[in-house]
């Protein structure tokens, strides 16, 4: 990562979604999801161990501060504020696979001019900001086109077996690329780990063009500007009774979260002195959390309820938010990895229950706007909160920063329990937005 009942409107699922239980069909018979959920299960494993690479890169060679790195982190999502909204809106004109092989090549250019100017002595970090911009721009047409790919890939009846799917994948792919990403790092360098990360979008491009472009014949905009298509996917999230405090949410959840995971590198490698291969391996721990959180959300969201399971787990996970500043050498480095696990664990269930009713509920027409809306303000708030603690660790310390981040992250729950999400069984009962279209 994130009112009153409507009548179900233009916006309610296409075909009747199954029951969110056992009942549902395994995304993984269709040939099309399984070569998307392949393609991105390499791709993601690269992009971890380049999510280590740059900013060890930047502090061992460069000799990067906090403010510089916490600038690395704030450029790598800033694309998301500047084209993110209109991406959605082209990203609904064009073919949304080819977009993605498109992006995969454009990052795997940009990734190889790393190692070449590494070699060739003239690595700077102005490259460093450059490439994450890039990238970040590449980023943000990838990731929207996938999450407005997968309703029209499989059925709006298999999306959360297959969103709890991907999202464990991604962790899975988190734990072994930042472990892998320690190692590699420590014994190749930063430049030679990044190839990985070229050869692994590389594939991912190969494998996206044996997925089914289903969507191909979706109705598009037409007669209208780009502005006012914009404007449509943010007025449809705006007036949703669930989508609304969800993305509040899920904004606070992330810049809190990210002020703690940029400054992280700097604390263990400047700080603790410890090596890259541990920092590797405790960042790797949140890709057990999301793992486990995942892989549980389905059955909490049946036990529970879907809205009290998105608060619940919140205030479970709220002591250990306050654990992860405490990092240090010795015992405190396992407990509070520990915490970091359980901090994590949120973030999975959160994915899955959210992703999958937003995903259900929003006619095709809207998906790539809708999900642009969420990706510009999630992903803008990693920026705010890169930036954010990078400044504070300027002014307050390294640990001063964490404590912002955790005093953020921790109490974000509230959003969710003060609002109409709070008791729903299930997300989409009866809390369909209404199409701009309609008005």
């Amino acid at each position: 990562m994130t009112a009153d009942d409507r009548a179900a409107s233009p916006a309610a699922p296409a075909r009747p979604a199954a029951p969110d239980g056992a009942r549902e069909p395994s995304p993984f018979v269709d040939r099309g999801f399984r070569r998307l959920f392949l393609a991105a299960a390499v791709s993601q494993t690269g992009t971890q161990v380049t999510a280590l690479a740059i900013p060890v890169l930047a502090v061992t060679t460069l000799d990067a501060g906090p403010a510089a790195v916490g600038s690395l982190s704030a450029l790598s999502t800033a694309a998301f504020l500047v084209v993110g909204l209109p991406a959605g809106a082209w990203v609904d004109r064009w073919h949304r696979r080819r977009v993605m092989i498109a992006a995969d090549l454009v990052r795997a250019a940009l990734l190889a001019s790393v190692p070449v100017a590494a070699w060739l002595g003239v690595l700077a970090l102005w490259q460093l900001y450059a490439l994450v911009v890039c990238t970040g721009v590449a980023t943000v047409f990838f990731d929207v086109s996938s999450m407005s790919l997968l309703p029209g890939l499989l059925g709006r009846d298999r999306l959360l077996r297959a969103n709890g799917a991907l999202s464990g994948m991604y962790a899975t792919s988190e734990v072994a690329g930042l472990t892998a990403g320690g190692v590699l790092v420590q014994t190749l360098t930063a430049p030679l780990a990044l190839l990985l990360d070229v050869v692994s979008y590389l594939w991912s491009a190969a494998c996206l063009r044996g997925v089914p472009a289903r969507d191909d014949d979706r109705p598009r905009p037409t007669g209208s500007t780009l502005l006012r298509e914009v404007g449509e996917g943010l007025r449809y999230v705006r007036g949703h009774p669930v989508l609304r405090p969800a993305l509040l949410e899920g904004a606070c959840i992330n810049a809190g979260a990210q002020m703690c995971f940029t400054l992280l590198p700097v604390l263990f490698l400047r700080d603790l002195r410890l090596s890259e291969g541990v920092l590797g391996a405790y960042l790797a721990a949140g890709g057990v959390g999301v793992f486990a959180g995942s892989t549980a959300a389905r059955a909490l969201g049946e036990r529970l309820g879907q809205g009290r399971a998105l608060w619940l787990v919140g205030l479970a996970a709220m002591p250990a938010v306050a654990v992860v500043p405490l990092v240090d050498r010795g015992p405190l480095l396992w407990v509070t990895a520990v915490a970091w696990i359980a901090v994590t664990f949120r973030v999975g269930v959160n994915t899955v229950i959210k992703a999958s009713f937003r995903q259900r509920v929003t006619p095709d027409r809207l998906l790539g706007r809708m999900n642009a809306t969420f990706r510009f303000l999630l992903t803008g708030s990693l920026t705010v909160g890169a930036a954010l603690g990078g400044a504070l660790a300027q002014g307050v310390g390294v640990r001063g920063a964490l404590w912002a981040g955790a005093a953020l992250l921790g109490p974000s729950w509230l959003i969710i329990r003060f609002s109409a999400v709070r008791s729903m069984r299930t997300l989409d009962g009866g809390a369909h937005g209404k199409d701009p279209s309609d008005a």
